[in-house]
C-alpha cells in the first residue's frame, strides 16, 4: 500500500457519497478493487465501499474528488442494498480483478520458467566453452535454435522482466543480450536462420572474458594498458567460438564486431560497415551495460535514463532504424523503471504493454510477498496510467527494498502460444 497524498483527509464511512475520490488503508486481498485509491462513480462502488471495514481506515482526497463528503452520521443509502445483490455485485468486482492480473502473471510465469533452462544451459557452456569447445558449442547451437524458432513462429513474443535472482554469472548479461537482440532482430524481419546465428553470437559475445583477469573486468575507471588487455576479450570470444566448431562464419563476424559503432567510433577495428545482426548485438549490449554495468564505481543508470543517454549522447554509435526499433519495444518506461500512477499507487515496469505508454507493472504492495502482488496491463486499464518514472534514490528504503528494481534486471521472453516457456 502507499501513503495518502499530502491533502487526504480522514472521513467517516458514513460520509462516503459519489463523487469522491478515497484511499483504503486496507491490504489488497481486503477488498475487491483494482488499487486502494477509489473514485466513487456509481451505486455498486458506493454500497461495495460501505460493506468494507473502514471505521479508521478511510480517507477522501479533495483535490480529485467531484463532491464534498457528507456530514457526519448523514449516510447515503445506495439504491442496490438487497444482500444477495451486494455479494454478487463484490464477486463479481474480485473475479475481474483476477482475471485481469491471470493473463499478465502466467506469461511472466512462462518466461520465468523458460529462463531457468535457458540459464542453466547458458552458464554450463559458457563456463565450459574453453575446455569442452564442441560439447558447449552443441549446447549453444541447440539453445540458439530453439530460441529462434519460438520467437519467428509464434504469434506475439513478450519480453519480461523476471524476479530476483540470486547468482549473477555470465548467464544474466548473455541473456539479456540475446533477448533483446530476438526481439528487435524479429520486429525487423530477420528469417529464422538470420535470428540463430544472432542468438549465437549474443550468447558467447563476451565468452573470452573468461581469459580478463578479473581485477580489470571489474575496474570501472581502467589505464590505458588495462583497457587494452579488457578489448582482447573480443579476440578470445572469436577463438572459442572458432574452436567450438559450431558457429558459422556471420555468427563470428558478430562476436567480433559487438563492440563496432555506425560512425567508426567502436573497437577494435573502427568499422562502420557491420552486418545489421551485428549493429543489433553492439547495441543491445550497450543498453544492457549501462542498466547493469560491469566495473565498480559506475553507477548504473535506470532503464529511460540509458534509452535516454544512448538517444542523446551516442545517436550516432546507432543504426537509426534499429534504435526506434528498441526504444518502440522497450516503451517509454522500459521494464526495471519505477513509475508512479495517476492514483498515486507505485509500480515497478515489469514488461512493455500494447501502448508505448502503459506498461504491464507490479504494483507496490508491501503487505504481501511480490510473488503474490498483482500485476497489470495499464493498457487495458482505462483509469489508470504512468505520471513519471521515479528514480531509485527517491524512495524511501522500505519501499526501495520491495521493488528492489536494479537486481530485476533479469529478462527473458514468453511466447503467447505458449511454445516458449
Amino acid at each position: 500500500m502507499t501513503q495518502p497524498t499530502p491533502d487526504a483527509i480522514a472521513i467517516d464511512p458514513s460520509q462516503l457519497t459519489l463523487g469522491l475520490y478515497v484511499w483504503l488503508d486496507l491490504k489488497w486481498m481486503d477488498h475487491p478493487f483494482l488499487t486502494n485509491r477509489v473514485m466513487i462513480k456509481t451505486p455498486q462502488d458506493l454500497a461495495i465501499l460501505q460493506s468494507l471495514p473502514l471505521a479508521g481506515k478511510l480517507h477522501y482526497i479533495p483535490s480529485k474528488s467531484t463532491a464534498e463528503p457528507l456530514s457526519f452520521g448523514d449516510t447515503q443509502v445506495p439504491d442496490i442494498q438487497e444482500p444477495d445483490s451486494l455479494a454478487l455485485e463484490h464477486q463479481k468486482l474480485a473475479k475481474a480483478r483476477q482475471e485481469k492480473m491471470r493473463h499478465v502473471k502466467d506469461a511472466a510465469a512462462r518466461a520465468e520458467r523458460a529462463w531457468e533452462g535457458a540459464a542453466s544451459a547458458t552458464r554450463e557452456a559458457l563456463v565450459s566453452l574453453a575446455r569442452s569447445p564442441r560439447a558447449s558449442g552443441q549446447q549453444l547451437s541447440q539453445l540458439s535454435r530453439d530460441t529462434a524458432a519460438a520467437i519467428a513462429q509464434g504469434p506475439q513474443a513478450l519480453l519480461h522482466l523476471l524476479g530476483t535472482k540470486e547468482d549473477h554469472g555470465p548467464q544474466f548479461h548473455a541473456l539479456n543480450v540475446m533477448t533483446l537482440c530476438m526481439l528487435v532482430g524479429h520486429k525487423v524481419g530477420l528469417s529464422e536462420r538470420d535470428l540463430t546465428d544472432l542468438a549465437m553470437a549474443a550468447l558467447a559475445h563476451d565468452a573470452g572474458k573468461a581469459d580478463i583477469p578479473l581485477s580489470i573486468l571489474r575496474n570501472g575507471h581502467r589505464k590505458k594498458h588495462e583497457e587494452d588487455h579488457y578489448r582482447l576479450h573480443v579476440k578470445h570470444s572469436v577463438q572459442l567460438a572458432r574452436e567450438s566448431n559450431a558457429f558459422n562464419g556471420t555468427a563470428i563476424a558478430m562476436i567480433a564486431d559487438h563492440h563496432e559503432a555506425a560512425d567508426g567510433s567502436g573497437w577494435p577495428q573502427g568499422k562502420t560497415d557491420m552486418s545489421v545482426g551485428a549493429r543489433i548485438l553492439a547495441m543491445a549490449n550497450r543498453y544492457d551495460r549501462l542498466c547493469t554495468p560491469e566495473g565498480n564505481g559506475v553507477a548504473p543508470l535506470m532503464p529511460a535514463e540509458a534509452l535516454a543517454h544512448m538517444l542523446r549522447n551516442e545517436v550516432s554509435r546507432y543504426d537509426p532504424a534499429l534504435l526506434r526499433t528498441l526504444i518502440s519495444l522497450l516503451g517509454v518506461y522500459p521494464p526495471g523503471t519505477v513509475v508512479k500512477l495517476n492514483d498515486g499507487s507505485l509500480a515497478l515496469s515489469v514488461s512493455p504493454g500494447e501502448q508505448i505508454t502503459a506498461p504491464r507493472v507490479l504494483l507496490y504492495s508491501p503487505d504481501m510477498p511480490e510473488t503474490e502482488a498483482p500485476m497489470l496491463d495499464l493498457s487495458k486499464e482505462q483509469d489508470l496510467k504512468v505520471v513519471e518514472a521515479i528514480r531509485p534514490t527517491e524512495l524511501p528504503p522500505d519501499v526501495l527494498l520491495w521493488l528492489n528494481p536494479q537486481k530485476r534486471l533479469a529478462y527473458y521472453f514468453s511466447v503467447e502460444n505458449g511454445t516458449q516457456g
